[in-house]
């Protein structure tokens, strides 16, 4: 039976009042397709550092600028095409950003030199940037409230999933192919699923609603979304740039200031600190673990496998955070730093292969998961009217951490310290995300009398 609906429809009633179906799958697939393809390559230089430095005769120090270009390109790269999206649509820029860094990477396969390398790195680390928070702000403004956090974890979990994947890659064909192989795959990869994503991606119907001009692409995507309505031409709906989370209509502030009052002067700088500690962790990690294990004398091999175990751990800890977050809110995020500290310490610690992989997975769990779960609560802590910026700036600022991360592997390995205390200092930052978490958990619960986390927070 159709429903009919009246000439003026509010879109964020329209978006929650969905059921899963057809088209909501099809968002979660190509989405998590598109983060499968970004893990994929991000985390490519990482796993080909040993054997570049090897082939090209470079000190392993000399990476660092190479790891940290990809990283200066997002951190430029987030905030900008974030805000391209905002003014010309989340689909445009999620295609064009990973055709950008499909090419950029695909030439990386050709590479005779460290300044070739830092250039292409850093144009791909530019369409990197602009692919998540976009792709953020599509799933958040597609998916029913009901659905949504878990909904953004899933679409996450494929960026571990690509990490694993070239993990694995890395550990039984680099021998035969070489390193070009992981940039040949990481370039084709995302080509192929642009292509892919230009037929079948949907646009944002939150963006369209700011668009009278595309009313008649608003009600088609309407349509699909919403085939137990009945919606008719003339149908015109609330514009959400100019609608608080209170109901009442507002002009959208300009400038950042927005994220820092009603409330939030202290939850948003705490949501930042989480944001740089949880990505300065992983892209120390996901960069250097299978550099400084060989560094430390074991096989390339088994070090990439090391590397593959910390990615599978990571999407175990996506699942956690899906079935945690709803429940218990930032409390699974403080739970998840604080069994990260010692274990990242255990990573230095003389262990079997076995126990090692053990406990790299574990400390994949804790990590991405916290990481898993600061994305998520980014799109429910702010009000509809602000909340794309509210996540591309806490992934600008959370940027600061990824490119402080391969800076200081770069630095603990020129220091020539042993295994157990580069280990020892990379879980003190993480130690400090702990606190963080735990004061971010008593002021949500403050904020909102309970543990879980509203996407339409009261006013204070």
């Amino acid at each position: 039976m159709q429903n009919s609906v009246s000439y003026t429809l509010k879109v964020n009633d329209f978006v929650d009042g969905q059921s899963l179906s057809r088209f909501n799958y099809s968002l979660l697939f190509w989405s998590f397709l598109a983060m499968f393809a970004d893990g994929f390559d991000l985390n490519s230089l990482g796993f080909a550092a040993p054997f570049l430095v090897q082939e090209w005769g470079i000190e392993r120090a000399a990476m660092g600028p190479v790891l940290s270009a990809n990283l200066a390109g997002i951190f430029l790269g987030a905030p900008l095409l974030g805000w391209l999206g905002d003014k010309y649509g989340r689909r445009p820029l999620i295609i064009g950003a990973t055709l950008l860094y499909g090419v950029m990477t695909l030439l990386m396969a050709w590479t005779h030199t460290m300044t070739e390398m830092i250039f292409l790195r850093f144009i791909a680390g530019f369409g990197l940037g602009g692919l998540m928070p976009n792709t953020i702000s599509l799933n958040s403004e597609l998916s029913p409230k009901k659905y949504r956090s878990t909904l953004i974890v899933l679409m996450f979990m494929g960026i571990t999933s690509g990490s694993a994947a070239l993990g694995l890659i890395a550990a039984y064909f680099i021998s035969d192919f070489g390193w070009p192989i992981l940039f040949h795959l990481g370039g084709i990869l995302p080509l192929a699923v642009a292509f892919g994503m230009y037929f079948f991606l949907p646009e944002s119907i939150k963006f369209l609603a700011t668009k009278p001009e595309r009313h008649k692409d608003l009600l088609k995507l309407a349509k699909k979304m919403r085939p137990d309505f009945k919606l008719h031409d003339n149908l015109q709906f609330e514009n959400p740039l100019i609608i608080s989370h209170s109901g009442t209509s507002q002009k959208s502030q300009p400038g950042l200031g927005v994220l820092l009052s009603n409330g939030l002067h202290i939850i948003t700088p705490l949501l930042w600190l989480c944001y740089c500690v949880a990505l300065m962790a992983n892209y120390f990690l996901n960069n250097l673990i299978p550099l400084i294990y060989d560094t430390y004398g074991m096989p390339a091999q088994e070090a990439a496998i090391i590397a593959t175990w910390y990615h599978v751990g990571g999407t175990l800890g996506g699942l956690v955070v899906a079935a945690c977050l709803d429940r218990m809110g930032f409390v699974i995020v403080a739970l998840l730093f604080a069994i990260s500290v010692p274990l990242i310490a255990t990573l230095g610690l003389d262990l079997s292969f076995t126990a090692l992989g053990l406990v790299s997975a574990l400390v994949g769990i804790g990590i991405l998961g916290a990481q898993f779960g600061n994305n998520t609560v980014a799109g429910l802590l702010y009000p509809t009217s602000i909340r794309g910026r509210g996540v591309g700036t806490a992934l600008s600022i959370g940027r600061f951490g990824s490119i402080l991360g391969p800076t200081l592997g770069a630095l603990l390995l020129g220091m020539k310290l042993d295994l157990s205390s580069v280990f020892f200092y990379a879980a003190i930052p993480v130690l400090v995300g702990l606190l963080a978490a735990l004061l971010l958990t008593r002021l949500c619960y403050v904020r909102f009398h309970s543990f879980q986390i509203d996407d339409t927070p009261v006013d204070n």
